[in-house]
């Protein structure tokens, strides 16, 4: 049985290791948190991830560890690295994990076969190039594979996908990741291989894409709004168009979440260190910054200074127990600071992170686990 290592069994990895034992691979996880790898191997752990607690309980060739050597003993020669790269200061991504890890593997010495370092985290543009310089003579070919996932629908966006990215650090790897995939995949993606730096800047440019369709089609609705129209109707009409579509084209809360804003404003970033001004980043954020301005006046001016105002979700997607720049969130706050009284109804284990950040600023109501 083919084996596959990954390094970083958080709740993307962990949905990775789960759909690829499913597909027929043996597959060791290694992760630094041994409470992390205890419950992936007791099969206790608890996830809010659809599927993730089924999957686990019914594998059977998954194994998690924290002693990274392993990987190295075993001879397994394809590796995904799938740790954090939170955002600097500067909107740029830090690699420390990545490089980290690196460092570990390169402290083993040189692989007697070729190994495969499959980096799935997002990178700025050019990373995976400086990585793989770093670890070539070691017998290791660094490639850039990131996942275009949503929270709560994991599982299944990683086994449909509309397109497999690939950055490949050889031909040789290209065709080892893609038939990874052509196994995992229960659909027909669109296999893009090409480049490490092409594939960077195609995973940070699909993401920036989108967080302007969500910021246009929101300033759309917020116009209409003001003169009168009705914004369902116009953007439905507008996404009627085949070369636009309805696929994050509806009226709401601006964007939020842990990928759609760092990756915004690491494409910025990049360009400009490209000498290059991507304005369409620049004007989505902004974009995104005054929708939320208007929500909050509209809300204000609708809802009057007793009344009491009730948010079903403040995760940025309902259905996950992410807070990370959620913009309802970011509402409720608002509204509660300009001291109107906000009820907030969610799940036991976010009432319990709202009240460690915000105390008592809420009102609450627990539904669902």
């Amino acid at each position: 049985m083919e084996q596959i290592g990954i390094i970083g069994i958080g709740r993307l990895g962990l949905c990775l290791a789960l759909n690829l034992e499913r597909a027929g691979y043996k597959v060791l996880g290694i992760d630094v948190s041994p409470e992390l790898t205890d419950a992936v191997n007791k099969k206790t752990l608890r996830s809010s991830e659809p599927l993730v607690e089924e999957y686990l309980l019914q594998a059977k060739q998954l194994e998690a560890s924290t002693d990274l050597s392993l990987l190295v003993q075993r001879d397994i020669h394809a590796v995904f690295i799938i740790v954090p790269t939170p955002s600097l200061p500067n909107g740029s991504f830090d690699h420390s994990y990545i490089d980290a890890v690196a460092q570990s593997l390169r402290s083993y010495g040189k692989r007697n076969t070729t190994c495969h370092l499959v980096i799935n985290s997002t990178t700025m543009p050019g990373y995976c190039d400086t990585l793989h310089n770093a670890m070539k003579d070691l017998n290791y070919v660094v490639s850039y594979n990131p996942e275009f996932i949503a929270q709560g629908s994991i599982i299944e966006d990683q086994i449909k996908p509309d397109q497999v990215l690939i950055g490949e650090g050889s031909i040789e790897a290209g065709n080892e990741i893609e038939n990874i995939y052509r196994r995992l995949c229960r659909n027909q993606p669109v296999f893009c291989r090409m480049d490490r730096v092409s594939a960077e800047i195609t995973k940070l440019a699909t993401n920036c894409f989108l967080t302007t369709k969500i910021s246009f089609a929101n300033a759309i609705g917020d116009l209409a709004l003001k003169a009168g129209g009705d914004p369902e109707k116009v953007l439905s009409a507008i996404g009627a168009d085949t070369r636009i579509g309805h696929k994050y084209f509806k009226y709401g809360f601006g964007y939020g979440g842990p990928c759609f804003p760092r990756d915004n404003r690491a494409f910025t970033g990049f360009a400009r260190a490209q000498q290059h001004s991507m304005l369409i980043s620049e004007a989505t954020d902004a974009t995104n910054e005054l929708h939320h301005q208007f929500l909050l006046d509209q809300w204000l001016a609708t809802y009057k200074e007793q009344e009491p105002i009730t948010f079903d979700s403040v995760t940025y997607k309902k259905g996950t127990d992410i807070l990370e720049e959620s913009q309802q969130l970011k509402l409720a706050v608002d509204l509660a600071n300009a001291g109107r009284r906000v009820t907030i109804k969610e799940s036991a284990a976010v009432i319990g992170k709202l009240q460690q950040l915000y105390g008592n600023l809420f009102s609450y109501e627990a539904h669902g686990n």
